[in-house]
């Protein structure tokens, strides 16, 4: 019995060595200067200057048409933003944050009585099998493609969202 337990702990321990982390650091090509995401061809596009690296198809907002307004509303924003923080234990597998809201955003939902909300990330799917838009104003991609953008993108690389 022992045996068994012993050898059953040892293959464990080879699978768990063998699998792909996930916040790996391996990526050494081109920069990654701009994410530009078309919320209308639910497109995400990695740029190193006028050179296209990758493009995903991806998820939005449960509403993604217009602007995001206020927290609750399901909308992902439009405009220019930057990553700014990361989630190696995010909840999706891993994501990026987008610094929304701004200070234009802020100041229109003030303007509205409104909260702008926040926490907008560019996330994976957290093992589960999604399509279309089920976000809370979120841009998820699937985690084996978060895996590749986690790796190939730095804090501070402009995010332009476009509707």
């Amino acid at each position: 019995m022992v045996k068994q337990i012993t050898r059953r702990a040892a293959v464990l321990m080879l699978l768990a060595s063998c699998a792909r982390q996930p916040i790996g650091e391996e990526y050494d090509g081109p920069e990654v200067t701009e994410i530009r995401v078309y919320k209308d061809r639910r497109r995400m596009e990695l740029w190193h200057h006028d050179q296209r690296l990758r493009r995903f198809r991806i998820g939005l907002g449960q509403d993604p048409v217009g602007h995001k307004q206020q927290e609750g509303d399901s909308r992902t924003p439009e405009g220019r933003y930057v990553i700014d923080r990361r989630n190696p234990q995010s909840a999706f597998h891993l994501s990026l944050g987008i610094s929304y809201p701004d200070a234009a955003d802020v100041a229109r939902a003030e303007s509205a009585g409104v909260h702008p909300g926040g926490e907008i990330f560019i996330h994976g799917h957290g093992g589960r099998r999604r399509r279309g838009d089920w976000t809370e104003g979120c841009i998820a991609v699937s985690d084996r493609q978060i895996e590749d953008i986690y790796a190939m993108v730095r804090n501070g690389t402009t995010v332009v969202i476009a509707p």
